[in-house]
């Protein structure tokens, strides 16, 4: 069946839909995303992503092309259409079209809204045999990480040197030799002192959604926990380190820069923090 996609109030088959090339987002990047992750008709941590979403707007100052009903209906209709239970939608909103200046348009153009569905596999039921590399890269990124932007290109760029080294993800570090996040995942450190640590918020890192959900988990758990930067010599010498997001779930780093961290196998806490989440999956 040809995938279905979601264009500025069209539903089209994916080969047909397209944006106008003066798309200010095209342009640009002058557009915010979000990425939901759907269980069984489900979307997971949904009032997380929608406020996420608006918070990201507010940001840039970018109108709402429909209300927040609407735009629920809107992502129900597109996995019906897509025959999509389980796996990922994306949204991508952006400023419109306008002729090719920097400064907002005047009169502003309408938001250019498109939505996109795949399917994607269910969870594992364990971390048993999972394996996964991570390489510690500088960050490059730009001052507003807070804000969910279109602009990825030193994401694209570190994803990319992650890969050509064998890894799945890079963690980045600011000038002060402090972790920040992954290039599309927040990161967890459980230390020598057996506190779990993750960065507190702040314009250098993504509100994640799957981090605010497993910080009640790691409450109700009992886990020793503070939000504070964690420097490279902590992230090196962790017990355990794992990356969270709506794509990855909670996913064990094993090896750092060819060094296996811990035992070299998943750990204690991102095991018992990842059966929460399945629970949270299948609870509702």
């Amino acid at each position: 069946m040809a995938r279905i996609a979601y264009v500025n109030g069209r539903y089209l088959p994916l080969a047909r839909a397209c944006v106008n090339i003066e798309d200010r987002g095209y342009q640009f990047g002058d557009g915010i995303y979000e990425v939901f992750y759907a269980y069984r008709g489900r979307l997971i941590d949904e009032a997380l992503h929608f406020a996420r979403l608006e918070r990201s707007r507010g940001e840039i100052g970018l109108p709402a092309p429909m209300s927040e009903a609407s735009l629920r209906a809107v992502i129900r209709a597109l996995m019906r259409r897509n025959r999509v239970e389980t796996g990922l939608v994306y949204l991508q909103l952006t400023r419109g079209v306008a002729r090719r200046e920097h400064c907002f348009p005047d009169p502003a153009p309408y938001p250019a809204l498109s939505l996109t569905v795949r399917a994607k596999p269910e969870p594992p039921a364990d971390l048993s045999g999972w394996h996964a590399g991570a390489v510690t890269l500088a960050d490059e990124r730009w001052g507003r990480c807070d804000i969910k932007s279109i602009n990825l290109l030193p994401n694209v760029l570190a994803r990319e040197a992650a890969r050509r080294a064998g890894a799945l993800e890079a963690i980045l570090f600011d000038e002060r030799g402090m972790v920040t996040e992954g290039a599309s995942s927040s990161v967890w450190v459980v230390g020598a002192d057996q506190v779990l640590r993750t960065r507190a918020l702040d314009r250098h890192v993504l509100p994640g959604c799957t981090r605010a959900a497993l910080l009640e988990d790691v409450a109700a758990g009992g886990t020793m926990f503070r939000e504070e930067a964690v420097s490279l010599e902590g992230l090196r010498a962790a017990r355990e380190i794992f990356i969270t997001s709506a794509t990855s779930f909670v996913k064990p780093i094993t090896s750092l820069d060819g060094v296996p961290v811990g035992n070299g196998a998943p750990g204690l806490v991102a095991s018992q923090l990842y059966a929460r989440y399945l629970a949270r999956l299948r609870g509702g």
